[in-house]
């Protein structure tokens, strides 16, 4: 049988796997072009061309800085607002507590709305897109 080439058989009992069973098990398949098609036109509609990305133009890194980090801040200013909101329905601050809470949770919001406006940014650029993840806020 030198140089003939014989087919392999699975071993008795198991079935070699199909497309829908690989996938079900982690393994991959090709994407047709009909897919590739579909998934393009999807994000065409959600977000027209997909996600925006860092611009590398060495005249806008600043504002793409300045973006980033306003976003980073107004998440964390929206949670500790609803940390401070949280304690004062449990009871857990004093009334001068809350106001001083209040009064600067306040102030750092103006001052993200001056900044933003400073580089040109409107308040929903500043809701990043994670991707698969969604939006940051």
């Amino acid at each position: 049988m030198k140089g003939k080439a014989v087919p392999r058989r699975p071993a008795k009992g198991r079935r070699r796997s199909t497309t829908a069973s690989a996938s079900k098990k982690g393994r991959t398949r090709p994407v047709t072009k009909g897919e590739l098609r579909s998934l393009r036109a999807e994000l065409a509609r959600a977000g027209g061309g997909g996600p925006s990305r860092w611009n590398a133009n060495p005249d806008d890194v600043q504002r793409s800085v300045v973006r980033l980090v306003l976003a980073l801040v107004e998440f964390l200013r929206k949670l500790m607002e609803r940390q401070a909101i949280r304690r004062m329905e449990a009871g857990t601050l004093e009334p001068q507590q809350i106001e001083d809470m209040g009064l600067a949770l306040m102030r750092l919001e103006e001052t993200v709305t001056d900044l933003a406006a400073r580089f040109g940014l409107r308040p929903e650029e500043l809701n990043l897109d994670l991707g698969p993840l969604g939006k940051l806020m």
